[in-house]
């Protein structure tokens, strides 16, 4: 797959997540065989002002390519401001947020609610590929809701302006995360645009991801919150993709061990206690499933030291595995 002028290894991307894709989550998607990842969203203006919260969020250092950035904003120029200085640091590809439902994104005009004014999103998206000279990419969502359906006519008005892919999650921002995801706004799109066109919403397992590479013919499929402690899911699609192999799930001990990596990876990058603070909803996700998990949770809940954590992780190991 390729966006622009950047080769992609598959079509198998991991979607931005704020408080998930950071470093140690991305280093573990591309283990697993993710074609490309992507940094939590940052703020344009945030960037624009030195902010260290955003500037740490844009820490690319060490890692291969390719790596794309979102970033949100609703001021052309800042926006275009922020995609520079997002590819100064490393971006091969900066995706701009339009999706976002999140109340205080939307507010400011950002996120989703650019949905709602097509002139200013189109104004964003061609001052951002007028200012970098890498593939400038958008992320939007079906429609602001089901009386302004908007994402085809959207991405038609992208490609306008020299936007190099779309993505497309099939739910209108006040669906948020709930319902079924519609694919056949994602088919509209793929049928509209000649650039490429990335579903997502509702990956969950190994067919999913083959399902709507199919029904809708898009060119590439994001995986959100399907890999939340569950990278494994990236391998298990590609798996299926290229010869219908079904890939055996992971087993409790292969679920404690990379968890306690993810969480050492997570205290290097971030220190002790800001990376077992943020970990505790990764571990979380590792051990749906487990007998006793809402106990094992609390106790890690209560924990703030990487010993601690990795004891308890043990003792998990020693009565599952």
């Amino acid at each position: 797959m390729k966006i622009g002028s950047v080769q992609l290894k598959n079509n198998v991307l991991a979607a931005p997540m704020a408080g998930v894709t950071d470093k140690a989550f991305r280093i573990l998607a591309r283990e697993a065989g993710c074609g490309m990842v992507y940094t939590e969203m940052v703020s344009a203006k945030a960037l624009t002002y030195g902010n260290r919260k955003t500037s740490e969020i844009l820490d690319l250092s060490g890692e291969p390519s390719p790596l794309a950035v979102q970033i949100f904003g609703s001021d052309p120029q800042v926006v275009a401001e922020g995609a520079d200085i997002a590819v100064k640091a490393g971006a091969d590809i900066v995706d701009i947020n339009m999706g976002c439902p999140a109340p205080k994104i939307v507010r400011n005009g950002e996120g989703a609610a650019l949905m709602l004014d097509m002139d200013l999103a189109l104004e964003v998206a061609g001052a951002v590929v007028e200012r970098v000279d890498v593939p400038v990419t958008v992320k939007m969502r079906k429609g602001w809701d089901q009386q302004s359906v908007n994402s085809v006519e959207m991405s038609v008005g992208m490609e306008g302006v020299g936007v190099s892919g779309i993505t497309v999650h099939g739910r209108t921002r006040d669906q948020f995360y709930a319902g079924r995801a519609d694919w056949d706004i994602i088919k509209e799109v793929k049928r509209a645009v000649g650039i490429p066109v990335i579903g997502n919403g509702d990956i969950w397992k190994p067919q999913d991801a083959r399902d709507m590479l199919e029904y809708t013919q898009c060119d590439g499929i994001m995986v959100g919150r399907g890999a939340m402690g569950n990278p494994w899911l990236f391998e298990q699609i590609l798996s299926y993709i290229r010869d219908g192999s079904l890939l055996p799930e992971p087993t409790p001990k292969e679920r404690i061990l990379l968890a306690g990596r993810h969480l050492r990876l997570a205290v290097k990058f971030k220190g002790e206690k800001k990376g077992v603070m943020e970990m505790r909803k990764h571990l979380a996700w590792y051990l749906k499933g487990f007998p006793g998990a809402s106990g094992w949770r609390n106790k890690i809940n209560q924990t703030d030291s990487l010993e601690a954590v990795e004891e308890l992780l043990g003792e998990i190991l020693q009565v599952t595995a």
